[in-house]
């Protein structure tokens, strides 16, 4: 989708703000909602994705399913506000050994599970608006020991509001982020927001990764884990 595209700096795949935010997103919604409303906090228009499930409201990108972002560029930033509610989103990219690889991360994993196509693991959130990165290159690094190529999907799942979700070159300080690209916070309240980065993914030895046990939750809760990866096995060309 955007492999022919210049990538240098930060590169946006989704904004609030902007005139279609959702242009290159699909929404899936059973017993929840995908809308936009106005932060109390931000004073400004955001994305909300809400749902009783978190595992059947969310958003993708592509909007076709048959299509990749194409996006090289090694770290995704988002912008998300935490509801404190089951919340989870995933990352699928493709290494230099033409596999395609799953990044799973919620605020209700208890521990990081490596998979041979799918990596679970935790995050924690501070109150508030939050500015998440996960370093793509390290993951792949530490959990497959391959190197990243590009990323080729992002799955945004309920509960969360996001503000933007964009890729940049290298980490950048937030004053030598352009505005747009900022957190942005009443100034009164701005100490009070942090950066959280995601820990970095480790695999297990072979012996715990052996001992590894799926984890699946009745409808209502958190989403099953139990869900085959066999689509995601075969080489992508």
């Amino acid at each position: 989708m955007f492999r022919s595209r210049h990538q240098k700096g930060c590169f946006s795949v989704f904004y609030s703000l902007g005139s279609s935010p959702l242009q290159f997103w699909s929404t899936h919604i059973q017993n929840g909602y995908v809308k936009r409303v106005v932060d109390e906090d931000v004073k400004s228009v955001v994305m909300e994705i809400m749902g009783s499930n978190v595992s059947t409201t969310y958003i993708t990108g592509p909007r076709d399913p048959k299509m990749s972002f194409g996006i090289k560029l090694p770290f995704l930033v988002l912008l998300i506000k935490n509801l404190h509610k089951y919340f989870t989103f995933e990352v699928k990219i493709l290494d230099d050994q033409r596999f395609m690889r799953r990044f799973r991360v919620s605020n209700f994993q208890s521990k990081t599970s490596v998979k041979p196509f799918c990596t679970a693991m935790p995050m924690g959130m501070s109150p508030g608006w939050n500015q998440i990165h996960f370093n793509l290159a390290d993951f792949t690094r530490r959990a497959y020991g391959t190197n990243y190529m590009e990323t080729v999907r992002l799955q945004i799942h309920a509960n969360v509001r996001i503000r933007r979700i964009y890729f940049t070159d290298r980490l950048y300080a937030e004053e030598d982020l352009p505005n747009e690209f900022r957190l942005v916070s009443k100034p009164a309240e701005r100490k009070k927001h942090r950066d959280y980065t995601v820990p970095a993914a480790r695999p297990p030895s072979p012996a715990k990764s052996a001992a590894t046990t799926e984890r699946t939750i009745s409808p209502g809760g958190e989403p099953s884990e139990a869900a085959t990866d066999a689509a995601d096995t075969e080489k992508y060309y």
